[in-house]
């Protein structure tokens, strides 16, 4: 076959595509009213990660396991906008890595709202003012975010979801090579990331710490005599070049992301549940608490302690487990916990992110 009649058959498979994509929205249209009738959540973690993994089961390339899933993104975030379209909310300015996530979770086609902080992101979608909100939970690297875990006795939002992202660093400037840049904007968390780099390549250059990536990134435009440690996205939204790709000391480096909403998820049947908990303050009270959760089999993936904004010296644990709050083992694991401890909150059970 010639060229011309390869990219006849691709014209032709493109039609044939575009009529079945056409088909499955009109079907994405016909549940969303159902589901308006039933008042039924529009986003479902459940059945769209079941879509994505039969989509890979199937798959037998050329096409690699990540274009599958973001095309799928797109595919699914157009028919969800068909169902009924969404307003996120996430912590930051535009090309943060929450906003990143946002996208790989809720794609192109979705309204998004940056906010200042992450108190503002709840209270945003408490208001009802967004369906769902974004927050950064923990650093692969860097350990917990320790002010979304103390929002989550502010608010009372159900966690819908979880996102991981690889988190690649890269060095931004307006300048033509390392040897023009006198100074360095950087967020903490990516300082902390990338300073072993920074002291090997960039020695004596002047760091400046402000509060995200993005700003870092607005301020480097500003000057051609500045770099920036940010993301891709910010290169190409503030127009800058990236001089060095991949300056992060760990190439394992991943941040898990929560979605908080107002619904809860149904199981999976690979799932996570999250909780807070306050146990009684005397001796043991601790030990006796976690050995429950040995005795019902129940996998802690997550624990990590937050001192109560109530009560002085008395301090909030964060949990995460495998399984659903749904499943039989850990209803009886989560009404044993209950009679053990002061104080027991279920955040949340939904799908187990990859």
């Amino acid at each position: 076959m010639t060229i011309q009649d390869l990219r006849a058959r691709i014209d032709a498979i493109d039609a044939e595509v575009l009529s079945l994509l056409s088909e499955r929205a009109r079907l994405a249209m016909e549940i969303g009213h159902r589901k308006a009738d039933r008042t039924e959540s529009f986003f479902a973690p459940t059945r769209e990660k079941q879509v994505i993994q039969g989509l890979l089961r199937r798959n037998e390339g050329p096409l690699p396991e990540a274009a599958i899933r973001a095309i799928y993104r797109e595919i699914i975030s157009a028919c969800r906008a068909l169902e009924k379209p969404l307003r996120v909310a996430y912590w930051g300015p535009p090309a943060s890595f929450t906003h990143v996530a946002s996208l790989q979770r809720f794609g192109s086609l979705t309204e998004y709202l940056a906010c200042e902080s992450v108190s503002d992101v709840f209270a945003t979608v408490s208001k009802r003012q967004a369906d769902y909100g974004v927050v950064p939970i923990e650093n692969s690297t860097e350990g917990i975010v320790e002010y979304t875990l103390d929002t989550f006795s502010e608010f009372d939002l159900v966690i819908c979801a979880e996102i991981y992202v690889e988190i690649t660093h890269n060095l931004l400037s307006l300048a033509g090579s390392l040897d023009e840049v006198g100074r360095v904007y950087t967020g903490a968390q990516p300082l902390a990331q990338c300073r072993k780099w920074l002291e090997h390549h960039m020695p004596g250059v002047e760091i400046s710490e402000v509060a995200t990536s993005s700003r870092a990134a607005q301020l480097a435009a500003e000057n051609p005599a500045t770099a920036a440690i940010a993301n891709t996205m910010a290169a190409e939204l503030y127009h800058l070049r990236i001089l060095q790709e991949h300056i992060e000391d760990s190439p394992h480096n991943r941040t898990r992301f929560l979605v908080v909403g107002h619904t809860e998820t149904p199981p999976s049947g690979h799932d996570k549940t999250s909780v807070l908990m306050s146990v009684k303050h005397r001796a043991g009270s601790l030990f006796r608490a976690l050995a429950i959760f040995d005795k019902y089999d129940v996998n802690l993936t997550m624990i990590e302690s937050r001192p109560s904004k109530r009560t002085p010296w008395e301090y909030i644990f964060f949990i995460d487990f495998q399984g659903h709050c749904r499943d039989p083992h850990i209803q009886k694991a989560l009404e044993r916990l209950e009679q053990e401890v002061q104080y027991v909150k279920v955040l949340g059970s939904y799908p187990e992110a990859e």
